[in-house]
C-alpha cells in the first residue's frame, strides 16, 4: 500500500467508511508500534495523529536505544533488563539505524559511584540486557581512560568504562515502523485531530477527526480506542471523563549541538556533573549533541523550546568536563527540546520519576499508555495489543511477531553487512559528484532504500549534486514517507534542522518550491510553509530567558 500525501483522500475515506477492531490516537513510536503489532496479528487498525508522525518527543530524545544504565541507581531491573535485552531485537530489525556505540563512562575521585561498585553496576547490567561477551562492560585505568578521551579534564579522573549502547534517528525509527505498520494493511493519518469521542451504551466506539488539510471532520468507529498521544494523554482522558487516579507528569530534556570540531569526543561520552546529573556528548556527523536536562514543564506542549538557562546549563557541563574547548552560546548550531510523558509520583522530583509505562482503561473502555522509553516501544505495544485483543474475545489474532517483522525494506543482517552497503552507496555517491560522508549519510537514514534515492539523484535535470539528491528525497519521502508539509521533510525525514542546519537552509526555497509544484499549492499556502519552517529554525536557533528559572536540570 502506498504512503503518500498524495493518496490522503483515499484514506480519509476509508477512516469515515469502515469499521475497525482498533483505532489509536497518537502517532509518535508507542502509537505506531501499536498500529505494527495489531495489524500484523490480523487486526483492522486505524490511527490518527494531530501533527506529523514523531512530532513530539519521538523526535525529541537522546536518539539512544540505551539500556538506561541510570535506572540501576533506582533499582529498576526489570525495566533495565526489558529495555536492554530489547536493543539486540530493534538492531537486528533495522541495523542501519539502530548502530553499536561503545560509551565512556568516566569515574571521578570526588563525585560519582566508585570504581568497583560501577564495575559490578555494569556486570550486572550486562547480565541484564543479555550483553555478548565481546560487548561486555570494560573497565579502564586513570591513563587509558584520558588516552581514550584527552578533552577530558584529568584532576579527579581515577579510571573509566567503555560499556555498549545504540545509536538511533528517532524520527526515522519511527517513520519505518509507521510505514510497516501501512503495509500489513495498517490506515495512519497525520495531520488528523481527534476532537470527541464517539459513545455507544456508555462505551466508547471511536472518534471524531478532524483533516487538518480540509478542516473537514468525519467520525470514525472502531470496537476499541487506544490513547497513545504522548504527553497529550491526560488531555484526551479529559475529553473521555477518565481523568482520575493516576496522571501525567511531564519533564522537558533539551540537547544542543555544535560543529564536531568545537567537540571534537573520539566516542560516545556519559558523564556526570557536580549536581549529580548524567549528561551525554554524542559525536553525529559534522557535529556533536550534548544533553539532556531534566525539568518539570507546564508550558504549551506544542511548542517547546530550549531556554537560555538550559543552553548555558549544557555548555557549563560541557567546559567543566572538557575545559580545552570552551564553548559559549555562540557555538550552539540548533537545540531540541522535548517532553517526557511520565506518571506523576507525590514528593518525587522529575530526575526521580520511574520511566516504567503503564496501561489505563477507563470505565467506558478507553485504553491509555503514558510513561515508558523509546527502546521498550515494542513490549510496549506488545502489552496494549495483548488488552487490546482480551477485549475482542471474539475475534481470531495471531501472537505477537514484531521481533522478526524487517523495518526499511532491509535485508541486512548486521553492521558488517551495513558497513558493506555504505561503501557501495558512497561509491556511487562519489560518482554523481557527492563529496564526503553521503554514503553514511544515506545509509543510515534509509538504509537499503538509498539504492533508489540514488536512482532518483541521477535522473534529475542539475548540474549541482546536492541539489539532485535533495530533490531525490523529496520525491522519496513524497511517495513513501506521508510528507504533507515542508516541515515533515526538513525537521523529521532528514533532521537537517539539528545536525545540518547549513544544509536546510540552502534547500528550504527550492524544497518549497519543489513542493509546490508536485502538490498544486497556491502562492498563500507557499507562504504558509514558508513561515512554518522558520519558526522551526527559530524554535530552534534562538534562546531566551525563561519566565521562571527551574531548580533541577
Amino acid at each position: 500500500m502506498p504512503f503518500s500525501v498524495l493518496d490522503r483522500p483515499h484514506y480519509l475515506r476509508q477512516l469515515q467508511q469502515e469499521m475497525f477492531d482498533v483505532l489509536i490516537i497518537g502517532g509518535g513510536i508507542t502509537g505506531v508500534g501499536i498500529a505494527l503489532d495489531a495489524a500484523s496479528r490480523g487486526l483492522r487498525v486505524a490511527l490518527a495523529e494531530q501533527h506529523d508522525f514523531a512530532f513530539g518527543t519521538s523526535s525529541r530524545s537522546t536518539k539512544l536505544i540505551h539500556g538506561g544504565l541510570r535506572y540501576l541507581k533506582q533499582l529498576e531491573f526489570a525495566l533495565v533488563k526489558e529495555v536492554g535485552s530489547e536493543r539486540a531485537v530493534v538492531h537486528a530489525l533495522a541495523p542501519h539505524l539502530v548502530v553499536p556505540e561503545k560509551m565512556l563512562l568516566p569515574l571521578y575521585e570526588k563525585r560519582g559511584l566508585g570504581y568497583w561498585i560501577t564495575s559490578a553496576g555494569l556486570k550486572i547490567y550486562d547480565l541484564l540486557a543479555g550483553v555478548k561477551r565481546e560487548d561486555q562492560r570494560k573497565m579502564l585505568t586513570r591513563q587509558v581512560t584520558l588516552l581514550q578521551e584527552p578533552l577530558l579534564k584529568p584532576q579527579d579522573v581515577k579510571g573509566g568504562a567503555l560499556y555498549a549502547e545504540y545509536r538511533t534517528d528517532d524520527a526515522r525509527l519511527t517513520i519505518e515502523i509507521a510505514k510497516r505498520a501501512v503495509k500489513e494493511g495498517a490506515i495512519l493519518v497525520n495531520y488528523a485531530t481527534v476532537t470527541d469521542f464517539l459513545s455507544s451504551q456508555g462505551q466508547v466506539s471511536g472518534a471524531r477527526v478532524r483533516d487538518g488539510e480540509s478542516s473537514e471532520t468525519i467520525d470514525v468507529r472502531a470496537r476499541v480506542v487506544v490513547n497513545a498521544a504522548g504527553p497529550w494523554v491526560d488531555e484526551l482522558r479529559t475529553k473521555n471523563n477518565s481523568l482520575r487516579g493516576k496522571t501525567l507528569h511531564l519533564t522537558k530534556g533539551v540537547h544542543i549541538v555544535v560543529p564536531y570540531h568545537r567537540l571534537p569526543v573520539r566516542q560516545a561520552i556519559y558523564f556526570d556533573v557536580p549536581d549529580g546529573r548524567m549528561i551525554f556528548a554524542i559525536p553525529r556527523g559534522r557535529t556533536s549533541y550534548i544533553g539532556t536536562t531534566d525539568t518539570d514543564y507546564q508550558g504549551d506542549k506544542n511548542d517547546v523550546r530550549a531556554t537560555l538557562e538550559d543552553v548555558r546549563y549544557l555548555i557549563q557541563a560541557v567546559n567543566e568536563t572538557f575545559p580545552s574547548v570552551h564553548l559559549t552560546v555562540a557555538d550552539v548550531e540548533s537545540s531540541w527540546a522535548g517532553l517526557r510523558p511520565l506518571i506523576h509520583e507525590e514528593g518525587k522530583s522529575a530526575s526521580e520519576l520511574s520511566r516504567k509505562d503503564e496501561i489505563f482503561e477507563s470505565e467506558s473502555g478507553l485504553i491509555s499508555i503514558a510513561g515508558g522509553k523509546l527502546t521498550g516501544y515494542r513490549k510496549m505495544a506488545e502489552r496494549v495489543v495483548d488488552r487490546i485483543v482480551e477485549n475482542l474475545p471474539d475475534t481470531s489474532t495471531s501472537p505477537c511477531r514484531t521481533a522478526s517483522l524487517r523495518l526499511a525494506e532491509s535485508n541486512l543482517a548486521n553492521a558488517g553487512e551495513v558497513n558493506d552497503f555504505t561503501a557501495r552507496i558512497a561509491d556511487r555517491a562519489e560518482r554523481l559528484g557527492l563529496k564526503g560522508a553521503a554514503g553514511t549519510y544515506l545509509v543510515h537514514l534509509y538504509g537499503q532504500q538509498a539504492d533508489g534515492i540514488l536512482s532518483l539523484a541521477e535522473s534529475q535535470a542539475s548540474d549541482d549534486p546536492e541539489f539532485k539528491l535533495t530533490l531525490a528525497e523529496l520525491a522519496f519521502a513524497l511517495a513513501e514517507e506521508s510528507v504533507v508539509h515542508a516541515e515533515d521533510f526538513l525537521v523529521r525525514r532528514t533532521g537537517w534542522l539539528f545536525f545540518d542546519i547549513h544544509r536546510l537552509m540552502r534547500s528550504k526555497d527550492m524544497v518549497i518550491e519543489a513542493m509546490s509544484k508536485s502538490l498544486g499549492w497556491s502562492p498563500d499556502r507557499r507562504e504558509e510553509e514558508m513561515r512554518r519552517v522558520e519558526r522551526w529554525i527559530e524554535r530552534s536557533t534562538r534562546f531566551e530567558e525563561s519566565e521562571k528559572k527551574d531548580e533541577t536540570r
